[in-house]
């Protein structure tokens, strides 16, 4: 917070912040006659929906005093936004300039200004103040107005005039930067300096060893010389930032760590001897290379880096950190490089948004530090302009190692000759080039599925549809920008938007088993690091037939390939992400571990620059469960979900198994001796069923060698294979399969055998011994049915068996041919042609194994407090791996009676607060268990072609208390007719409960989103139900009105009117829409106010959502 002070003398305490769409409001209650006569009529919401950047200063109480809007081109139609630098130069004589003349990257627009009247000239200043410190290479702030009067005086005082060249009725205003945040003055550190610049350490460290070595500053500084270099920033005479620079830096450890691969290996080559067609940096691809020497390099040329080793500076002036940058170059003129080591834990700091980012060589090789380093080239300026024919041979030259280029050179190609693609959709091309040398290309297609997008995403979060044009949509095609310049990305895009008069790009972004792939894009965490990720939406299931032509268009309803969205719009091209590059590894591709991913990968403010996830398949997004059986589902992520998230691109995967864990060298040891480094390690490894093994074997489960036929099934790659074992070697045949356990999966598993053509009389289905009061369907109509299916497809049943410690009769254990199990009567012994183990599931024994050696507390399950933290405060875990710490006494509740989703997404929450200080944890969550919301999900595909699906509430595990009894239940059709659901509702007549069986497919996402739902909502069903008016619960939830309920921002519009009745006595000031019946408006009865914001509210929902929602007739409709 900053203090201004009015005109009367009153001062304020006041933040200037990023404007938001709430904002509107308040900003509209200030324009004035005189804001009017300057800028003209503004529209507040499209205004901000097109700014480039649009800054509010509000006060303590978040009441807006003052509102600016700043663009890239001009304001109105003075002239047309890619032309204006030529406008200027005719109509203007800007005499003040010419050190650095007005350009596209130095240069922003004031559209719009409007404040309070009294602290108008002060709220100016702190504005154009806050601006020049958000946006680094900004010079010159200018306005432009056909109002030919005198600005004012607020504007009057920070601008001043450009002397008119010609006739045209046009003023022009400048403001510099110099008179709001000049550029720091940089000069060679003195030892006098010290006490100025030990004051600003002390105040921003907490460094124990300053108390020890209180004059190392001043010890730096005395020992200068060539190869070391010291500098203080000035301002105001006084030093407000210091760095110490040095020539003596460790390649080979850096190359060792690093992939220099791009950039010469950091040393200044040999000109002859580099004949390497591969060696121009800027036409390097992301592609696994054979390693160069460090030796060899450093023969062929000399070491052209520097390295900053010590960096410091006022957080007053820390938007002028780059000014260091020229002069480190200027004290060291022969290298080409300039370094920062950061460590992985640091938070981010201004000057970093300058530098570029060295990848990693690979995960296990990730070093405790992140590098970042500056080329020279980077301080010349980049300019953006349309591709012309000329610039075919460098733009070749640039992608010649791409192994997408030809793609972007046919469709460079197509835009020379056409201007279209061979759809016949417009292309537009773009070059980035410095001193005429092309450097990057942009290459976009205007965007022809926008109702695909706007219905499948969650676009809404960053833009409202409304205020953009159809034609102002394009999609990215081809990026490839030369590593030395991808700090001028966000530049890149700025320009592309101006210049092809779009405001917004989007960039599909397809899984890698998607083909073909055609897209040339290098590097794409360049691209991804100006872009936000853009959430899938929960579709609905529509009823086509019952819909017939008010179904939503085939352009909606059509599947296309799944891919995961990024969004570039103009009011993120000044947003730049905060970084994070804290070393994030998660164990177990669990539901809670995706859901944990998820979050993070969805943050469009952060990027994560190490997340890593530690799988013994990896994602598993190639593979769909409805294809391939075997396991039940708990509907949380299908193949089709997965990629549409980008956890390819933001995740790092090792398909490995975690095998131990070191906490004091912070390291995950996974199979094949390879290490992971962590900073931050998150256990979701879940449970698995255990492979059993004979009582007499006493070596590891790792070195246990197991039969070739028998199959412990987990995860989609065990079903997998197991599926092409079978069809390959055992469908044919006559053997047995045996499929043991005690679960659901156990039923699910028969089911897939059956449809893979196995007789049921060569199935034996072994049940173990339940545990007390555990039952797979908690509907004994359910488990009736799937029992008469068994009978009725001569599945042989046994019940209450174990397995014995004895197979094969003690003879070769490869291949299984029989087995023996305990039963309450007498041994059982079967013939074995296949073995599908589904029982004890547990921790897996390498994970046990890793928890108890590396001590962590482990009593059960690995236990954890209210905030998902171990023992130890860098490893956190969630799900059905862990239990609450019995100092809660809730040893009834744990992760694994909740939705995993639910728990994950909290758990990413956890995370989150440690790089976001604004989000602070509530004093109660470490002293009580979590409970959460969201239903627990079951279903899969039972024997007798039955679809099973049960939604339930989480409920504590008690096994000595008597089941609760639901309040009420509906129950329509029969298991024996196919048409089987049951319904639970609440005391407070909501969803809790629902079973599902069915031999048609069922609407899955329809149905989840019942729950929870007051049956009010749904049609009156309780009242109606007992009336008999609801024969069949599966036709009734397939009526056209019940779609409403099913959209996913259905939820929204319950919140408005909760509110709308929680305001129920003071509904006079509520907007009613033109639609609501005048005899409603004419009763004024607090009742009928309320019917009519209800309605209103309703008649706005579907208008707003009509895309999907069109079998509603809107206001005029009939």
């Amino acid at each position: 917070m900053r203090t201004i002070t009015s005109s009367s003398g009153q001062e304020e305490a006041v933040n200037v912040r990023r404007t938001e769409s709430a904002d509107a409001q308040g900003i509209n209650g200030l324009i004035s006659p005189e804001a009017g006569a300057v800028f003209g009529r503004v529209n507040v919401l499209h205004l901000l929906e097109k700014a480039n950047l649009a800054v509010t200063l509000a006060n303590e109480r978040e009441e807006i005093l003052a509102h600016a809007s700043f663009f890239d081109h001009p304001v109105g139609d003075l002239v047309d936004q890619t032309r204006w630098e030529a406008f200027l130069q005719k109509h203007f004589s800007a005499e003040t300039c010419t050190i650095f003349p007005p350009q596209p990257l130095n240069t922003l627009f004031l559209h719009f200004f409007v404040a309070e009247t009294d602290f108008a000239t002060a709220s100016a200043k702190e504005i154009l103040r806050a601006v020049f410190n958000a946006v680094t290479e900004l010079e010159y702030i200018l306005l432009l107005s056909s109002y030919a009067g005198v600005l004012e005086e607020a504007l009057e005082e920070v601008f001043d005039p450009l002397q008119r060249l010609t006739d045209l009725q046009c003023s022009a205003f400048i403001c510099h930067r110099q008179e709001h945040c000049p550029k720091l003055l940089i000069r060679p550190a003195r030892v006098e300096d010290h006490d100025d610049l030990m004051r600003i350490f002390v105040d921003q460290t907490k460094v124990l060893s300053v108390m020890e070595q209180p004059y190392f500053l001043a010890e730096l500084i005395q020992e200068q010389n060539e190869e070391n270099h010291c500098a203080v920033c000035e301002s105001g005479g006084l030093p407000v930032g210091f760095i110490s620079v040095t020539s003596d830096v460790d390649f080979k450890q850096l190359h060792d760590s690093f992939d220099l691969s791009e950039l010469d290996g950091l040393y200044k080559l040999d000109p002859i001897t580099n004949d390497d067609p591969a060696a121009p940096p800027e036409s390097r691809e992301d592609e696994e290379k054979p390693q160069t020497n460090p030796q060899e390099e450093a023969e062929a040329g000399k070491s052209s880096a520097v390295c900053i080793q010590f960096f410091l500076i006022d957080k007053n002036h820390e938007s002028r950190s780059v000014d260091f940058i020229p002069y480190i170059f200027t004290v060291f003129p022969d290298v080409d490089f300039c370094i920062i080591p950061v460590p992985t834990l640091s938070p981010e700091f201004l000057l970093l948004q300058s530098f570029i980012r060295l990848p990693p060589r690979s995960t296990n090789t990730s070093p405790p530090q992140e590098i970042y380093i500056f080329q020279r080239s980077g301080l010349r300026s980049v300019e953006v302009r349309p591709a012309v024919a000329a610039d075919r041979p460098a733009v070749s030259e640039l992608v010649k190692t791409l192994s997408l280029r030809e793609s972007l050179l046919q469709d460079l190609d197509r835009f020379y000759e056409t201007r279209r693609d061979t759809d016949g959709v417009p292309l537009q091309a773009f070059v980035s080039t410095v001193q005429s040398e092309v450097v990057g290309i942009l290459i976009i297609r205007d965007e022809q599925d926008l109702q695909y997008l706007c219905a499948r995403y969650n676009m809404d979060s960053f833009i409202y549809f409304s205020h953009h044009r159809l034609e102002e949509h394009a999609h990215i095609l081809h990026f490839v920008l030369a590593p030395s310049f991808q700090r001028c990305c966000r530049h890149l895009f700025k320009e592309s938007l101006r210049l092809g008069h779009k405001s917004c790009l989007f960039h599909r972004l397809y899984p890698p088993h998607i083909s073909p792939q055609n897209s040339c894009v290098h590097h794409l965490d360049v691209l991804l690091d100006c872009a936000v990720p853009v959430r899938p939406r929960r579709q609905i299931v529509f009823p086509l037939e019952e819909l017939g032509i008010n179904a939503p268009s085939l352009q909606i309803r059509e599947e296309q390939a799944p891919f995961a969205l990024s969004l570039i719009s103009r009011k993120l091209t000044l947003e730049p992400k905060v970084t994070v590059n804290a070393r994030i590894v998660l164990v177990g591709a669990s539901d809670t571990g995706l859901s944990f991913l998820e979050v993070l990968c969805f943050c469009p403010h952060l990027r994560f620059n190490s997340l890593t996830l530690v799988s013994t398949h990896g994602l598993l997004s190639d593979f769909d469960h409805e294809d391939i059986g075997f396991l039940s589902t708990s509907h949380a992520y299908s193949s089709r979900d997965l990629s549409r998230l980008p956890l390819h691109s933001c995740v790092s995967v090792v398909s490995r198994k975690m095998v131990a864990i070191n906490r004091k060298s912070k390291h995950v040891l996974v199979s094949g001796g390879v290490t992971v480094p962590y900073d931050h390690l998150v256990l979701c490894t879940g449970l698995q069923y255990q492979a059993p093994r004979p009582a007499e074997v006493n070596q590891p489960d790792s070195n246990l060698q197991l039969p070739s036929n028998l199959f412990t099934l987990n995860d989609l790659h065990d079903c997998m294979a197991a599926r092409r074992w079978l069809s390959a070697n055992f469908v044919e045949l006559e053997d047995n399969a045996i499929v043991y356990g005690n679960s659901i999966d156990v039923f699910t598993t028969v089911e897939t055998l059956l449809s893979l053509g196995i007789l049921g009389n060569r199935i034996h289905v072994v049940f173990t011994p339940p545990e007390p009061g555990v039952s797979c369907f908690s509907d004994p109509e359910v488990e009736k049915a799937v029992v008469t299916a068994l009978k009725k497809a001569e599945v042989q049943v046994h019940h209450h068996c174990l397995l014995l410690g004895l197979m094969n009769n003690g003879e070769n254990p490869d291949p299984l041919t029989s087995v023996t199990f305990t039963t309450d009567a007498e041994t059982l012994n079967l013939q074995c042609g296949v073995f599908i183990n589904l029982s004890n599931k547990a921790v897996d024994s390498e994970a046990f194994r890793s928890i108890t050696d590396s001590f962590l507390v482990f009593d059960r399950r690995l236990v954890i407090d209210a905030t998902f933290h171990t023992n130890d405060s860098s490893i956190s875990a969630a799900g059905p791996l862990t239990k609450f710490s019995r100092s809660y006494y809730s040893d009834e509740w744990s992760n694994a009676n909740f939705n995993s989703k639910e728990v994950g997404r909290d758990l990413a929450a956890m995370l989150l607060r440690l790089f976001e200080p604004a989000m602070e944890t509530p004093p109660e969550t470490e002293r009580l268990v979590p409970l959460y919301g969201q239903a627990k999900i079951q279903g899969g595909k039972l024997p007798g072609g039955f679809h099973f699906l049960q939604v339930t509430t989480p409920s504590a595990t008690n096994l000595t208390a008597p089941p609760v009894q639901q309040d009420s239940c509906l129950v329509t059709g029969r298991v024996e007719t196919g048409n089987y659901f049951c319904l639970h509702l609440d005391s407070y007549e909501q969803v809790e409960a629902l079973t599902c069986l069915s031999l048609k497919p069922l609407p899955l996402s329809n149905y989840l989103s019942l729950y929870g739902k007051q049956q009010q909502l749904l049609g009156q069903l309780s009242s109606r139900y007992q009336q008999g008016l609801i024969p069949d619960l599966h036709s009734f939830f397939r009526q056209s009105w019940c779609l409403a309920v099913y959209h996913d921002r259905f939820s929204d519009f319950e919140q408005e009117l909760q509110q709308i009745a929680s305001n129920t006595g003071d509904v006079s000031g509520q907007t009613v829409e033109d639609d609501v019946s005048p005899v409603l408006l004419r009763d004024r009865s607090p009742a009928a106010e309320v019917r009519a914001a209800v309605r209103s509210s309703a008649v706005r929902y579907l208008s707003f959502n009509r895309n999907l929602l069109p079998m509603f007739a809107g206001p005029g409709q009939r």
